[in-house]
């Protein structure tokens, strides 16, 4: 009776364990599917970030190529290339015309009467080039080159008589003076630059100021186009002279306003080394991800068939 009771109390326990383990198996292998199948959640949840991160670099690319950025850099230089200044006086003279420095204008000595011109100028007969039958005379003149010592222009005009209500000169600035001197075909030279230019009045009865700034475009071909910017400041002149009512005088003076060249181009911020950068990384990680998630599928699908042998087993066992 003892060694019976001895040997049930021996075979009990080997009955427990038998029943406990296999549980305790399935369970382990429960957490490791459960953990698997969050971890495949995780991946593609980062595979989608990453599409949508390649999408939106591609298309911050494509928006800056669309909308270049606008850039302005600034060139101090000493001396200008001299413009040159292109009068239309009509029936006006030049009565003269000097280079003056440090903003310095002597006081005028017999005003109305013929004086020194001691500017280069050079005068010229071309067709107008928007209706080509008008022909224009123009009145040429070198502009101020030394912005450190301040050099500047200062021209005097005569009219004597005029049926008009208000009298003014037409006058326009392009880049170099230089340049008109050398061109073989002059009138044709200020023909495309009454196209290019805008020009602009000073009227009779006052000393006309004028500063000017220089202002350079790039343009996406490659060529670049010269602009003048101007500040005008008007003074009236005191005129003493006993004179007919249709007498004028006109005063102008021309001066480079500060030494710094403005270039102006647009710049494409998009840079294509870094957005290739950016998606070979993007790539590399949906590979990888990619790769993770067919491994984690595989030790889900053989850990699936590992538990259903051990549950087959199981059940032969018992049956």
């Amino acid at each position: 009776m003892e060694v019976h009771e001895d040997a049930s109390s021996v075979i009990l326990p080997d009955s427990e364990l038998g029943t406990t383990a296999p549980s305790l198996r399935f369970s382990k292998t429960c957490l490791k599917n459960v953990f698997s199948v969050i971890l495949l959640f995780i991946y593609l949840l980062l595979m989608a970030v990453a599409v949508f991160l390649v999408y939106q670099t591609i298309s911050d690319f494509r928006e800056k190529l669309k909308h270049p950025v606008m850039s302005v850099s600034y060139k101090e230089v000493s001396l200008y290339d001299a413009p040159g200044i292109a009068f239309y006086p009509g029936k006006a003279r030049l009565l003269s015309c000097k280079h003056h420095y440090y903003d310095h204008i002597p006081p005028l000595i017999n005003p109305g009467q013929p004086g020194d011109i001691e500017c280069t100028t050079q005068r010229i007969n071309y067709t107008d080039p928007f209706t080509n039958q008008t022909m224009k005379y123009a009145l040429v003149v070198q502009g101020p080159r030394d912005v450190k010592k301040k050099e500047l222009v200062f021209l005097q005009f005569h009219l004597n008589g005029t049926d008009q209500d208000f009298s003014a000169i037409d006058y326009l600035l392009f880049s170099s003076f230089q340049e008109f001197i050398n061109s073989p075909e002059k009138a044709e030279f200020m023909k495309d630059c009454e196209s290019s230019y805008s020009s602009w009045k000073f009227s009779g009865g006052f000393r006309t100021w004028v500063k000017m700034s220089l202002v350079k475009t790039k343009e996406e071909d490659g060529s670049e186009t010269v602009e003048f910017k101007q500040e005008t400041s008007v003074v009236n002149y005191i005129d003493q002279r006993t004179k007919p009512r249709s007498d004028q005088l006109f005063f102008v003076v021309f001066e480079w306003k500060d030494p710094f060249i403005q270039t102006v181009q647009d710049i494409i911020t998009a840079n294509p080394w870094n957005m290739i950068a950016l998606l070979c990384g993007i790539f590399l990680a949906l590979f990888k991800a990619a790769d993770f998630a067919k491994l984690s599928v595989k030790w889900m699908i053989k850990i699936r068939k590992r538990h259903l042998k051990r549950r087959r087993q199981v059940m032969n066992h018992i049956s």
